[in-house]
């Protein structure tokens, strides 16, 4: 394993020095060594950050070039377009699911609005930052609860809208949740491996601009085209939109005597069940009609490549990137649709045996981040105790282990003290408190 993951270190690394090396070839090579990995670690591996890194792994063999095997190397290929989709669709499962389950998991805390007052406190590592976090007043949590609501269910729909600046505004939404949470907890890889997935919400002018390499010259025109007028008109709508969904779902209001925000949920589990039966298969058929677009535009690219041999070539590779796209997209609705088991029971069976096929591989995932508070009755923890002689007994006191449940820690880490995660949740699920069990060294 440890071979493995020297392996895996080096090939990585040199992935981010060397741009030859960032090929489609190194990326299967370093998921073939994670998903190993992830098979032998087990427990310790079988943590949402990891499925999510295999999933993205795979996607990354797809959407990467092959320059160590192609004598013809080109920076861009007409279907490019169509598996960089797949990037943004697993972004979407992402946080939608993310969102729908802190809702249909019936935990009181995310219902009542309360939950971020516990969170702070009691997630496994938080940092400096959350300690002032959790100072702040408590219909400020409740909003700040509302928010993550708005930008994890109502924002990802944007993320396959036809106008750009609405594309925008959902990956910016994105990346302050994701900064946010970063700053007040650390949870490894996951929410930076979440911001890159997020950049498929991009285009490469605007991406430009933030290298000083923006192409297109901006002028203002007078009158403004019908397109431009009627894009800022549908722009203008779907912020309305979100602005009124929010406020009627979670009964936003002013108190101007008390001087905050009052919040609290507007509608019924039953309500929300029932929305979410409506809803999910819809959604699936417009994340259909937006591949379907994609794969449309990307097959008219190829037709316009110079050269008869060209244009073949290029038509039979996005024949065969097409067929994997829509095999993956088909695949992924099982577990997407866990959410909702009627729409997941409606679903062909054809796409669940094509499921179980590829489930071993973790080709694809289902998700869910923080389906219920954790630490709302209290921190219990399992502590591990050795001894030489029987007598004193002591405990090993890793740096970012708290002493007391009122500790936080002085700084982040970059990695992940698994032993530790895993001890902190095994105490939460402990009824009773787990017998003593004390470490004697054998001679």
């Amino acid at each position: 394993m440890e071979l493995l993951c020297l392996l895996g270190i080096v090939a990585s690394f040199g992935a981010l020095l060397f741009e030859p090396l960032r090929d489609s070839l190194l990326f299967a090579l370093l998921r073939v060594l994670y998903l190993s990995l992830y098979q032998v670690g087990q427990i310790f591996l079988y943590f949402q950050w990891d499925s999510l890194l295999l999933e993205a792994g795979f996607l990354a063999v797809l959407v990467a070039p092959l320059h160590l095997l192609k004598w013809r190397s080109t920076a861009w290929r007409p279907h490019d377009s169509v598996t960089f989709w797949l990037v943004r669709w697993l972004l979407f499962r992402l946080m939608f699911a993310s969102g729908v389950v802190k809702l249909t998991s019936r935990c009181p805390t995310w219902w009542g609005l309360t939950a971020l007052t516990y969170h702070y406190e009691t997630q496994c590592i938080p940092t400096p930052v959350a300690w002032f976090a959790h100072q702040l007043p408590v219909w400020f949590q409740k909003f700040s609860v509302v928010a993550t609501y708005v930008i994890e269910i109502a924002v990802p729909l944007l993320f396959f809208a036809p106008i750009r600046r609405l594309r925008l505004f959902a990956f910016y939404s994105q990346v302050l949740l994701q900064v946010l949470i970063i700053l007040t907890g650390n949870y490894n890889f996951f929410n930076m491996l979440t911001i890159v997935l997020a950049f498929s919400l991009l285009d490469e002018e605007h991406v430009g601009r933030w290298l000083g390499r923006s192409k297109r010259r901006h002028t203002s025109t007078w009158p403004p085209s019908l397109w431009s007028f009627l894009s800022t008109l549908m722009e203008l709508s779907a912020y309305a939109l979100l602005l009124y969904w929010s406020a009627q779902s979670f009964g936003l209001e002013i108190n101007w005597e008390k001087r905050l925000l009052d919040s609290k949920v507007a509608f019924t589990y039953h309500e929300f069940n029932m929305w979410l039966q409506a809803v999910t298969l819809p959604l699936v058929g417009l994340a259909f009609l937006s591949l379907a677009w994609e794969i449309l535009l990307a097959l008219y690219r190829c037709l316009c490549v110079r050269g008869c041999f060209w244009k073949l070539w290029a038509t039979l590779q996005w024949a065969v990137f097409a067929t994997a796209t829509v095999g993956m997209f088909a695949v992924s609705l099982v577990p997407f649709t866990y959410i909702d088991r009627e729409s997941n029971d409606k679903l062909w069976p054809g796409i669940r045996q094509m499921f179980k096929t590829v489930e071993r591989y973790q080709v694809v995932n289902s998700y869910g981040l923080f389906r219920r508070m954790t630490g709302v009755g209290g921190r219990p923890e399992v502590v591990l105790e050795g001894s030489y002689d029987k007598q004193s007994w002591t405990g090993p006191v890793p740096w970012w282990r708290r002493q007391h449940f009122q500790e936080f820690f002085p700084t982040v880490s970059l990695g992940d003290p698994t032993l530790e995660a895993l001890l902190s949740q095994h105490g939460l699920k402990c009824e009773e408190p787990p017998p003593k069990t004390h470490l004697v060294p054998q001679p």
